[in-house]
């Protein structure tokens, strides 16, 4: 697999031991549903759309290796690759990692794990500026960054209602 990020911490979200000299940024919730259904909304990248982004994937699922490009209100494009994959009874999800042109540099990983007929929801990043706007803009980067952050969560909690 061919790994273009822009950072060389890959695949430190799939624990919570996030590396040092980034911001960290962690949510999570209970969703009302069972494993399965989130899943499929998660990994066929059915959340970003829900989040008003326009995934342009290379490949219909998230796995390790896939490029997406996410476009955001017709104008700006983010360039991500996913890192890591994972869909097994006890976890599915994804991280995946900035690549040159996306204004942060680091890795966001979305998670979902069993709870019963219930699934846990954790998303969880590392990230710094990626380019010189990113950090004039720095508090208003960071600010966008978590109300987005709050907004998968919520995102998900609605699609399955």
């Amino acid at each position: 697999m061919d790994l273009k990020v822009t950072y060389p911490e890959i695949g430190a979200t799939r624990t919570r031991d996030l590396p040092a000299g980034y911001r960290h940024l962690e949510r999570e919730t209970v969703l009302d549903a069972p494993l399965d259904r989130p899943a499929e909304i998660l990994m066929t990248w059915g959340l970003h759309e829900r989040c008003g982004l326009r995934p342009e994937p290379t490949a219909p699922r998230a796995a390790a290796g896939v490029e997406v490009a996410l476009r955001f209100a017709g104008v700006m494009r983010i360039p991500c690759q996913v890192v890591w994959a994972e869909e097994t009874p006890g976890l599915v999800g994804f991280g995946y990692g900035s690549l040159p042109g996306h204004p942060e540099r680091g890795e966001a990983a979305f998670l979902l794990e069993p709870l019963g007929d219930r699934t846990r929801f954790t998303v969880r990043s590392f990230s710094v500026p990626g380019t010189v706007a990113s950090r004039l803009a720095r508090p208003v980067a960071q600010a966008i960054q978590t109300r987005a952050t709050d907004r998968w969560l919520s995102a998900m909690a609605e699609a399955l209602r």
